[in-house]
């Protein structure tokens, strides 16, 4: 019955950050940037504090008493991880809910396996794997030839992509994305790629606060809700930052009291679109505390979030006016990603690279 309740959490929550994207459609009159910071206020500033208030009553107590240094770690790692998912969101506007989520996901799967084993490799430190580590172990170059396998089904989408953009016209690319651009959004999506990971960085940076949760006498289920909390203080500085300067730029601030455009339905739509990005962290750590942070965990969550968000842009039809040959390169380039996915946790689950456990299994969570 653990096993089952693990699946169903983390179904949810990669169903969540697959779909989070959707009510942005029906928000209408609106800069992107204006919807994205209502959102935001959501998943970031008002739903977090509700969740650990339901789940840890404590949880402002527990925070205020901790160290401050811990406070800022973890408030500086939510500020790099919030570049990475404000770029996650320039990503899906500029390249489209499935070319868009399958390339930064990888980029963010490639670099988050890479980049922290490397450190340690510079920075040794007892309990970490470095890079030396996994050439060294049979899990580890399983890991390796995964990240190769998922730049190979990155670089397979993004050549679907220019295939879709030699196709079809200005007008027929913006029927389904409206600010359509390939190479704005491949950029974009290298960059979210990297940073995105940091949510990880915040949550061990954070653990401090979750121990005390749980001894404190709280469900060991919701520990990680209150590490949330400070993250998203930090992810939502950055985007607040970042639209700010949009709106006066742009001179769309104006949006917030238009009424011009049916502004209960866009707040509306924006705040459910804020609390489904936030129930994907919510649900997987319930299903983490099911299934542990090994393989299991991150197939499922990564995999789920994979063939969501390419099922919500195939509905979109994002690729309705390609010819044949470009929906099977989009087609191919999801598979080859998704099959690195297996690979990846096959290599975590193998007794010779147990300790990569601890990262990987908790990779995929924050990569919006």
């Amino acid at each position: 019955m653990q096993a089952i309740f693990g699946i169903i959490f983390h179904s949810i929550g990669g169903f969540s950050a697959g779909s989070f994207y959707m009510p942005f459609d029906k928000v209408k009159g609106w800069a992107w940037e204006s919807y994205w910071i209502v959102g935001g206020l959501f998943s970031w500033i008002i739903v977090p504090p509700l969740a650990a208030w339901l789940t840890v009553p404590d949880f402002m107590e527990i925070i205020s008493s901790s160290s401050m240094s811990i406070i800022y770690l973890t408030f500086f790692m939510g500020v790099l991880w919030g570049i990475g998912g404000l770029t996650y969101g320039l990503g899906i506007r500029y390249l489209g809910m499935s070319l868009g989520s399958s390339v930064v996901l990888g980029f963010t799967a490639a670099f988050g396996a890479l980049v922290p084993s490397i450190y340690y490799n510079l920075y040794p430190a007892v309990g970490k794997v470095s890079f030396t580590d996994m050439i060294n172990s049979t899990g580890g170059r399983l890991v390796l030839l995964g990240v190769l396998l998922c730049l190979t089904g990155i670089a397979v989408s993004g050549k679907a992509g220019m295939m879709k953009e030699r196709e079809l016209s200005e007008e027929q690319k913006r029927k389904s994305i409206k600010d359509f651009s390939l190479v704005k959004g491949l950029i974009i999506a290298i960059i979210s790629g990297i940073l995105s990971a940091f949510f990880n960085y915040g949550i061990e940076a954070g653990k401090p606060l979750a121990n005390a949760a749980v001894a404190a006498g709280f469900n060991p289920l919701y520990q990680n809700n209150v590490s949330f909390v400070v993250i998203l203080w930090g992810g939502f500085a950055t985007n607040f930052i970042w639209t700010t300067f949009l709106s006066l730029k742009n001179r769309t601030h104006k949006d917030f009291l238009n009424k011009t455009t049916p502004l209960f339905n866009n707040y509306m739509f924006a705040a459910i679109a804020g609390t489904i990005w936030f129930l994907q962290f919510f649900f997987y750590g319930m299903g983490e505390s099911k299934l542990g942070n090994g393989a299991s965990s991150w197939i499922l969550h990564m995999s789920t979030i994979i063939l969501t968000a390419n099922f919500w842009g195939f509905y979109r039809k994002e690729w309705k006016e390609t010819s044949a040959k470009t929906k099977w390169t989009i087609a191919s380039g999801i598979v080859i990603i998704i099959l690195s996915v297996f690979i990846v946790g096959i290599g975590n689950f193998k007794e010779t690279l147990p300790l990569a456990h601890s990262f990987t299994g908790n990779l995929f969570q924050w990569c919006h």
